[in-house]
């Protein structure tokens, strides 16, 4: 026999929903789709999107490159959601529908994406309407984490983008000295803004040696490198002092990188590849971000952010291309919540 109970349990069992994903279906080219987003799989949860952010990993898929297929995954390569728990799998626990979220997801270009229960974040209720990217704020996090940095160490961050800023207030915050280097003139007063106490154009010629005049001739305890090219690489390896910490948070996709190996020898410096694999490493920096966004100790909203709807999406991609002034980073939202 079946009781009233069961029956509203069965009742209550996810179905299928139905939504718009983003497909990038070539270079600089992409189409909305609506399509079917079944229940989630056991130990996952479905994840109605808020929001994504736009990565600068995200942006050679956008322009083209000979190794990428298309058209993308639908969805992809969106990866900086947050949004609400909108249906709980199999064998999850502590979840429930209608929990706000930041996750761990690969297709969140959507209204809907999936994740596993363990890459899930929940928010506390000072975030429910803000903006919470939770993967590149994990990833500030654990950068960090792996600089050892130490009050009264000097620190340079080369590179003023949203990552290289949100590792400035994290090093002033230590009790570093921070010396910030960018090509943009926004980008430096950013970081002037973050804290750092000296701010220097990445493309002067001078710039290695008034990093090497401030340091009173030694260099920097720690440099982080928080571009991706060859010449952010070379830069950031120039002002490391002896025995220094040279830590390498910029996303290096586009083919081999040249470094100065007797250099690096004969200064005998550390030198850190600070890109995390672990999904479990991921989800506690994640977790940390979320605890520091809510307690001030990380602030991104003053850090030039521009808002998009899905249906502009080429857009946004355009925009984290073209990085007008007064811009560092693209979200995109799915629902009619975006900032003024």
């Amino acid at each position: 026999m079946i009781t009233g109970a069961m029956k509203r349990r069965r009742d209550a069992r996810p179905t299928t929903a139905v939504g718009r994903s983003a497909v990038v279906a070539g270079p600089r080219g992409v189409r909305i789709e609506e399509r079917e987003f079944p229940p989630p799989g056991p130990g996952q949860l479905r994840l109605r999107m808020h929001g994504c952010g736009v990565c600068g990993s995200n942006l050679p898929v956008w322009e083209g490159r000979p190794w990428f297929e298309y058209p993308q995954a639908p969805g992809a390569p969106g990866h900086e959601g947050w949004g609400v728990v909108d249906a709980v799998g199999e064998g999850v626990s502590g979840f429930r529908p209608g929990d706000r979220v930041t996750a761990l997801t690969y297709h969140a270009f959507a209204d809907y994406d999936y994740a596993d229960a363990g890459a899930v974040v929940k928010l506390p209720p000072s975030l429910a309407e803000a903006p919470v990217p939770g993967e590149p704020l994990a990833c500030a996090v654990n950068v960090f984490r792996r600089c050892e940095i130490e009050a009264g160490q000097t620190v340079a961050v080369v590179g003023v983008g949203f990552l290289g800023a949100l590792l400035v207030q994290q090093a002033v915050e230590a009790g570093a000295r921070v010396i910030a280097l960018s090509r943009r003139p926004y980008a430096l007063e950013v970081a002037r803004k973050c804290g750092a106490e000296v701010a220097l154009s990445s493309e002067s010629a001078e710039a290695t040696q008034q990093v090497s005049e401030f340091t009173g001739g030694e260099g920097c305890e720690r440099v982080i490198e928080a571009v991706g090219v060859q010449a952010s690489l070379d830069l950031a390896s120039s002002l490391v002092r002896a025995r220094g910490k040279l830590i390498i948070a910029g996303f290096h996709q586009d083919g081999p990188r040249q470094v100065n190996m007797q250099d690096w020898n004969w200064r005998g410096i550390d030198v850190i590849n600070a890109h995390e694999r672990d999904p479990a490493v991921y989800t506690d920096g994640m977790q940390k971000a979320v605890d520091a966004l809510a307690a001030g100790r990380l602030r991104f909203g003053e850090l030039g952010i521009r808002h998009f709807a899905l249906d502009e999406f080429a857009e946004a991609l355009e925009c984290a291309v073209g990085r007008p002034e007064g811009f560092l980073k693209s979200l995109i939202w799915m629902e009619d919540r975006r900032l003024a």
